[in-house]
């Protein structure tokens, strides 16, 4: 059983860790109402530039770029995995970690090769352990106070030279989606080559719906369409790292605040039991030096 002065050591350690897990939260707290703002208002532009996209996808599908095209075959897929630079975060970089490493199961199931670009320092300590031949690239942005469009370009950069090298055929982005402070979702999201949809822009089909009919509308573009897209792919690469950038680094946040309330609070109940015990202790103690006094008193 351990001392009185044990437990002392103890119960002022654990407070000590208490006070550390509160302002950790309370400064968590404070960043994510900035990062989520951030995460929010990408998610538009990251959107309509999908829209953009697929118009001009459907004027010239055949010349399409090879950023757009592919390379006509998927027999490599690079999976760049987004992940925090810090941890104390409960499972927010584990849960990234899991979904790419279960696509990447799915591909090698089906014969294909998967080679792993890692963002993120906490994400790099998780899978160089097993997957350390498999990864062809890391970089972290420890040092850097606030994300934004310059390490997006980066990440991009990188991508689109390995790309163009021939080092892969898919890419595949894995980062966290934001949804509020307790709801995180693993998201997985392919950029190379680029998804387009059909549905062309919102404003065309607007009340066209509803009466059954499509209003087919005629674009004309300057320059051509292919020389849009070779400007165009590559940002919309970068705005969509972008995206996945900021929408990592609110989920970061809130499930550090999560954690971090869940650690104070267990720290608490710790307290109080320690508490308890000391108490226990003492009073037993105290019983016992009062009843050798009695006992030494009646004996003389």
């Amino acid at each position: 059983m351990a001392s009185l002065k044990d437990l002392r050591n103890r119960i002022s350690s654990v407070k000590s860790t208490k006070k550390i897990t509160k302002a950790m939260q309370m400064v968590a707290a404070s960043k994510l109402r900035r990062a989520e703002e951030a995460a929010h208002n990408a998610r538009p532009y990251a959107e309509r530039m999908g829209s953009v996209l697929s118009n001009l996808a459907g004027v010239n599908q055949n010349d399409a770029p090879r950023l757009m095209a592919g390379t006509g075959k998927d027999d490599v897929h690079l999976l760049v995995v987004f992940t925090a630079d810090r941890g104390l975060c409960g499972g927010f970089n584990s849960s990234i970690v899991k979904k790419a490493r279960a696509k990447a199961r799915e591909l090698e199931a089906s014969g294909k090769t998967v080679r792993y670009f890692v963002v993120g320092k906490k994400g790099n300590d998780l899978m160089r352990r097993d997957l350390a031949d498999k990864i062809v690239a890391t970089v972290n942005f420890r040092e850097t106070s606030r994300v934004g469009f310059a390490e997006a370009a980066q990440v991009g950069d990188t991508v689109i030279d390995m790309f163009q090298a021939g080092d892969f055929d898919v890419c595949h982005l894995f980062y966290a989606e934001f949804v509020n402070v307790m709801t995180q979702v693993p998201t997985g999201q392919q950029v190379i080559p680029a998804k387009v949809g059909d549905d062309g822009d919102e404003a065309q089909a607007s009340g066209s719906k509803a009466a059954g009919t499509r209003v087919e509308t005629t674009y004309e573009y300057e320059p051509d369409p292919v020389a849009i897209l070779d400007e165009l792919i590559p940002r919309n690469i970068k705005v969509q790292i972008l995206r996945a950038l900021l929408e990592n680094a609110a989920s970061e946040q809130g499930a550090r605040m999560s954690a971090m309330d869940n650690a104070t609070r267990n720290a608490g109940e710790m307290i109080d039991d320690l508490e308890v015990s000391y108490n226990r202790q003492r009073q037993a103690q105290i019983t016992t030096e009062l009843t050798e006094i009695i006992s030494g008193a009646e004996a003389l």
